[in-house]
């Protein structure tokens, strides 16, 4: 709170599984922070807390370090279905990522440019 309180927007990184934790992040005042997921089912995230805060992330890294550019824009695509909705949302990795197929961040690239765009 003395972030926000100074004018300041965190990111806090909400590594592994917080979907019993919703409710607890919930009382922070709306539009004050930008809650990054890595795990947590984004769908609940959506239900509990996309009113009240930007979201972002869950591109799970092992799909954009092994797997193929029609799996990445897939999980794309089903991430922008259920979190941008009324907006608040960042497509993102679920993690960092040190390496990785360049033609899997393309394809982030395009999903986002294909299914992203708020009307």
């Amino acid at each position: 709170m003395g972030m926000i309180n100074e004018g300041l927007i965190p990111m806090p990184f909400a590594e592994g599984r917080y979907n019993r934790r919703l409710e607890v992040i919930k009382d922070l005042p709306r539009g004050s922070a930008v809650w990054w997921f890595d795990q947590t089912d984004m769908a609940n995230v959506k239900k509990v807390l996309g009113d009240t805060i930007c979201i972002a992330g869950k591109i799970l890294v092992s799909i954009l370090r092994t797997g193929i550019p029609q799996d990445v824009k897939e999980s794309c695509r089903q991430l922008i279905e259920v979190c941008a909705p009324g907006g608040g949302y960042i497509l993102t990795g679920g993690a960092d990522l040190d390496k990785g197929n360049p033609d899997n961040l393309r394809a982030v690239t395009k999903a986002a440019k294909e299914y992203g765009v708020y009307s």
